[in-house]
C-alpha cells in the first residue's frame, strides 16, 4: 500500500530546502531550471546529486550521452535572488541568456554553463551516474570545479511552495537582540523585582512579542556576567509560567 500522492505532495512540502539553479549549455540554446533536490553526496570523491522532472527538457539533456550534455553547473541561491528562482520555475520560460540578461552572470571554463554571480557558491559538474526514479531522473555527478563561494549571504530556503524568509540569527535570540529601546512593563510576570530596571536600554523592542523579558542583571553586581531572560507561557485560564534562559542561551533553571 502506497501514500496517496496528494497527501504526500502536503507532507513533502513541509521539508524545508535550499533552493538552486542548474544551468546547462546546450548545442542549441542555454537551459536552466530553479531546483531544490539537490543534495551533497561525498566529498572524497566529489559528488552531489540534483533530482530533475523526468519529463523535463533539462533532464532529456542530461540524459544525452555526448557532450556538452555531461556538464552543468549549481548555483546555490541567496535570499536575494528569490525571483531569479522565480523566473527559472515558470512554466514555458524562454531561453536562459533572456532570463538572466538583466543578471549579472559568468560562463562556466568546464562545463559552458551560464552561472550567475550573488549566489552563495556555485559548482561545475559532470554526469557520472543517471538513475531513473518514478517520477524524476536523478543526476549523479562528480564536482570538477568551485567557481565562487560567498563570504556572507542567507540562503533561499523553499517551505510549503513558497519561499519564506529566515528570521536574523546574530546574536543568542536573533539580530533584534542587539537593538535596543526601553524597559517593557513587567507588570504580573513574576521576578519583576529582581532588577529588571537595571537592564534599561539593552532590552530589544522586539523581545515582547515573543514573550521574552528581562530577569536579572548579572553583570551589574550580580556577578557572572551577561543576562537572564524569561520565556513565558500564558495558559487559557490566565496562569504564567516560564523558565529563564541565560544570555548564552543555556537553562537558567
Amino acid at each position: 500500500m502506497t501514500a496517496p500522492a496528494a497527501a504526500l505532495a502536503d507532507a513533502l512540502s513541509a521539508w524545508a530546502a535550499g533552493v538552486t539553479l542548474v544551468t546547462i549549455a546546450d548545442d542549441r540554446d542555454d537551459i536552466g531550471t530553479t531546483v531544490s533536490a539537490f543534495c551533497p553526496v561525498s566529498l572524497d570523491p566529489p559528488i552531489v546529486l540534483i533530482s530533475l522532472a523526468a519529463g523535463s527538457y533539462p533532464a532529456e539533456v542530461l540524459s544525452r550521452p555526448s557532450l556538452p550534455a555531461a556538464g552543468f553547473a549549481v548555483t546555490l541561491l541567496s535570499a536575494s535572488q528569490k525571483m531569479l528562482a522565480g523566473r527559472f520555475a515558470a512554466e514555458g520560460r524562454p531561453s536562459a541568456r533572456l532570463l538572466l540578461d538583466d543578471v549579472p552572470h559568468t560562463r562556466g571554463e568546464l562545463s559552458g554553463a551560464l552561472i550567475p554571480s550573488g549566489g552563495l557558491a556555485a559548482l561545475e559538474c559532470t554526469v557520472a551516474r543517471r538513475v531513473p526514479a518514478g517520477d524524476h531522473l536523478l543526476v549523479i555527478s562528480a564536482v570538477t570545479s568551485v567557481v565562487y563561494v560567498a563570504e556572507a549571504g542567507e540562503p533561499l530556503i523553499r517551505f510549503r511552495a513558497r519561499y519564506p524568509a529566515l528570521p536574523a540569527t546574530d546574536g543568542p535570540f536573533g539580530a533584534a537582540a542587539t537593538a535596543t529601546a526601553t524597559v517593557p512593563d513587567l507588570s504580573g510576570y513574576k521576578h519583576q523585582d529582581r532588577g529588571a530596571s537595571a537592564l534599561a536600554g539593552v532590552i530589544t523592542k522586539d523581545l515582547p512579542a515573543y514573550g521574552v523579558f528581562p530577569l536579572r542583571d548579572h553583570g551589574a553586581g550580580g556577578g557572572g556576567g551577561g543576562y537572564q531572560w524569561s520565556r513565558w507561557t500564558t495558559s487559557a485560564k490566565g496562569r504564567r509560567s516560564g523558565r529563564r534562559i541565560s544570555s548564552s542561551g543555556r537553562s537558567a533553571g
